[in-house]
C-alpha cells in the first residue's frame, strides 16, 4: 500500500477529530451528551459519535498520538480492512459500553484505541508471522502503559478500554482465524 495514502487517511482522520474538538470547545462542550449514556435510547447515539468526541482539548491530545500510530499499523493490511476494523471495534465496545457501563457520558477515541492495540496483538497470535509477532511486539513495548487504562479511575471511561481491548481480539479472531484454522 502506498505510504503517501495511509498518511492522506490518518491526517484526515486526525483532522476530523480536531475540528470537532474545536466545535465543541466553542459551544461549552455542548456536543458532549451526544456521547454514549449507557442503557438510554438517547444514548445510543453516542455508538456512533463517541469515538470523534472528547471531553477537552487535552483528551484529543492524548489520543492523537496514539490513535495514528495504532491506525498507520492497522493500515498496512490496507485502508479497507483498516476501515472494516475500527468500525467493528467502534460498534461492538460501544454496544458493550452502552449495555454494561457505568451511567455517564461516554466519549473519546480511547476505545478505539484499545481495540486497535488489542487487535494488533491479537493479529500476531492468529497470524503467526514474523512481521505480525515483530509489530506486536513493537506495540507492546512502546504501548505496554495501556493495561493501566484497566484500572477503574474517576472521570475516565476504563469501561471504553476494557470492551474496546476485547473487541479489537474479536475482531482479529473474525478476520484471522481462518487462516489459522486452514493451517490446522
Amino acid at each position: 500500500m502506498q505510504i503517501g495514502k495511509r498518511v492522506q487517511v490518518v491526517l484526515a482522520f486526525i483532522a476530523i477529530l480536531v475540528v470537532v474538538q474545536v466545535i465543541n470547545t466553542f459551544t461549552g462542550n455542548g456536543l458532549v451528551h451526544h456521547g454514549i449514556v449507557p442503557r438510554t435510547l438517547g444514548g445510543l447515539q453516542g455508538i456512533a459519535f463517541a469515538p470523534f468526541l472528547h471531553g477537552s482539548v487535552r483528551h484529543l491530545l492524548s489520543n492523537l498520538l496514539p490513535l495514528a500510530v495504532l491506525s498507520w499499523l492497522v493500515m498496512s493490511e490496507g485502508i479497507e480492512r483498516y476501515l472494516r476494523v475500527a468500525v467493528l471495534i467502534c460498534v461492538i465496545s460501544g454496544v458493550l459500553v452502552w449495555g454494561l457501563g457505568r451511567a455517564s457520558v461516554h466519549v473519546g477515541a480511547s476505545g478505539l484505541i484499545f481495540g486497535l492495540w488489542a487487535y494488533v496483538l491479537a493479529r500476531a497470535w492468529y497470524q503467526r508471522g514474523v512481521v505480525s509477532v515483530l509489530i506486536a511486539m513493537g506495540v507492546v513495548l512502546t504501548y505496554s502503559g495501556l493495561v493501566f487504562g484497566f484500572i477503574p479511575v474517576p472521570g475516565v471511561s476504563f469501561e471504553s478500554h476494557i470492551f474496546g481491548a476485547l473487541a479489537g481480539v474479536l475482531v482479529a479472531w473474525l478476520m484471522h482465524s481462518k487462516t489459522l484454522l486452514a493451517q490446522a
